[in-house]
């Protein structure tokens, strides 16, 4: 469970692969590993793959919010792919499209 980072370096893409439930307790461990992969491989992209979150609170909205300010003031992108249409619904409510932000199937 957590995250699984992978990295595409020819197109300079950090992929972060988000598993289990996205709470408090779990987002801080997850947070932690995707701003150290975007740190160290410098991307021009971050992708956040929600296809394997089960469940996910506000917790994962801050996740969201946090990583795009973090990669925004690296001058790296980021997408967010796979959301469950509970997840999907609960990220549109937040206005996380109003940054910006694709959010892609």
């Amino acid at each position: 469970m957590g995250v699984k980072i992978s990295v595409d370096e020819a197109a300079k893409i950090v992929v972060a692969e988000l598993n289990g439930e996205i709470d408090h307790h779990s987002a801080y461990e997850m947070r932690e590993k995707i701003d150290n992969a975007v740190i160290n491989f410098k991307p021009n992209c971050l992708h956040l793959d929600f296809g394997c979150v089960k469940f996910m609170d506000s917790s994962g909205i801050g996740l969201i919010l946090g990583r795009f300010k973090h990669t925004k003031s690296l001058g790296c992108e980021m997408k967010i792919c796979n959301l469950s249409n509970r997840n999907k619904r609960m990220v549109r409510l937040a206005g996380v499209e109003t940054l910006g932000i694709p959010i892609n199937k």
